[in-house]
């Protein structure tokens, strides 16, 4: 039994499929599944079921699965604990909500890189239900997102911030001089949007339908510097976390609406899952977050 086989086994399960588990390990589909078979052949057990499209885990492959991620996790215990001050060179997969990664990100892992230049960072953007999702089956070590103060007995926060978010245009709309604008006025005006399953817009969303109205955006997209872009060239209206538009109102490339009746904060957080055994190249992206933040 080889350890190469037991990480293939660990990536197909977490992630329930083998071309998946196939292009994130940078093997052919082929080799997956020869690699797998191999390991049931030395087993004498079948560890899936391949019906259709769905791959899963039979008894016998969850039972393997929780000694096998034991061997991963003490391995990844026995190489930190040799490797002293040496220089770090392992992987770090991230998962990020698309504010995060486009605003918050490219400093931080700019000085990343700068500092370990020798670390493979990878990074996935999805919703926090997603990603949290994915971290609690080991397929992402760190997620960083932004919803309201969430907590869960599986997990361990590294940070959590508050932030506020707000309605946000070009500086030369006539509601940026309003000193008594409100929420009903405000969604009138042609809005552009993040998706439905961003958080702060999920919880907009649904603060409107509890008083009995709703915005009709006439674009919805989920790429936030796209949206900063077009609320430059004048176009319409948005609903931002105000970390991700700081520079631009600072040096007037937009302007925050004072809306005097409506305010909502959202907590900006990191975790990671409470089994996951912390690398140092981990430990170093929380320190340096947490510098960042």
């Amino acid at each position: 039994m080889e350890l190469r086989e037991i990480s293939t086994f660990l990536q197909v399960a977490q992630l329930k499929s083998f071309s998946k588990a196939a292009n994130q390990l940078g093997y052919s589909q082929a080799a997956v599944t020869i690699q797998i078979k191999q390991l049931e052949n030395e087993l004498g057990v079948h560890l899936f079921d391949r019906i259709g499209k769905q791959t899963t885990l039979t008894h016998h492959g969850t039972v393997f699965y929780e000694y096998a991620s034991a061997v991963i996790r003490d391995i990844a215990r026995a190489k930190d604990a040799v490797a002293g001050t040496s220089e770090l060179t392992g992987r770090l997969c991230l998962g990020a909500i698309e504010s995060v990664c486009a605003s918050i990100f490219p400093p931080l892992l700019m000085e990343y890189h700068r500092l370990y230049p020798k670390v493979n960072v990878s990074i996935i953007t999805d919703s926090p239900g997603a990603l949290l999702d994915m971290m609690n089956s080991n397929a992402i070590d760190i997620v960083y997102f932004l919803d309201k103060r969430m907590y869960d007995s599986k997990w361990v926060k590294v940070l959590e911030k508050q932030e506020e978010v707000v309605f946000v245009t070009a500086p030369e709309h006539p509601y940026t001089k309003r000193g008594d604008l409100r929420l009903q006025e405000v969604i009138t005006e042609p809005f552009i949007l993040t998706e439905k399953n961003a958080s702060y817009r999920f919880i907009l969303d649904q603060y409107l339908a509890a008083h009995g109205q709703e915005i009709k955006p006439f674009l919805e997209i989920g790429n936030t510097d796209f949206i900063i872009n077009l609320l430059r060239s004048g176009l319409g209206v948005s609903f931002l976390p105000e970390f991700t538009i700081r520079q631009d109102i600072l040096e007037g490339r937009l302007s925050a609406l004072p809306v005097v009746d409506f305010h909502l904060h959202i907590w900006r957080q990191i975790v990671y899952h409470k089994d996951k055994w912390v690398t140092r190249e981990m430990a170093a992206f929380f320190k340096l977050a947490q510098d960042f933040h």
